[in-house]
């Protein structure tokens, strides 16, 4: 699990039925984007509302279904996600902003 995301509200077990940060997710979970809300916790190099631009204009909007299929050898960054029918590789600091209801295990 990624001890670098700032949700202390969001629940931390990956278990079904949950909310989660994309950043807190391993390979092979998948689920429903519920909400992308760019925060300043992390140094993205660019500002917060150019950030949640560009995810919302890669496609990260509510209710696309989305899949961690790989991540980096080193820190497990960057991760590669399938996005609906798309293949997009990005940070995990900039996945903390996306946040998803985890399916329920062999759905």
């Amino acid at each position: 699990m990624n001890t670098h995301s700032p949700g202390a509200a969001i629940s931390a077990d990956l278990t079904e039925g949950v909310v989660v940060r994309l950043s807190d997710a391993s390979v092979g979970d998948a689920g429903v984007i519920v909400e992308v809300r760019a925060d300043a916790h992390y140094d993205h190099g660019v500002s917060v509302d150019e950030l949640q631009r560009r995810l919302l204009e890669f496609g990260f909007v509510e209710g696309a279904r989305v899949e961690v299929i790989h991540e980096g050898a080193i820190g497990r960054d960057p991760i590669a996600v399938r996005l609906d029918d798309m293949r997009i590789a990005l940070r995990r600091r900039d996945a903390a902003d996306v946040l998803f209801l985890l399916d329920r295990r062999g759905s």
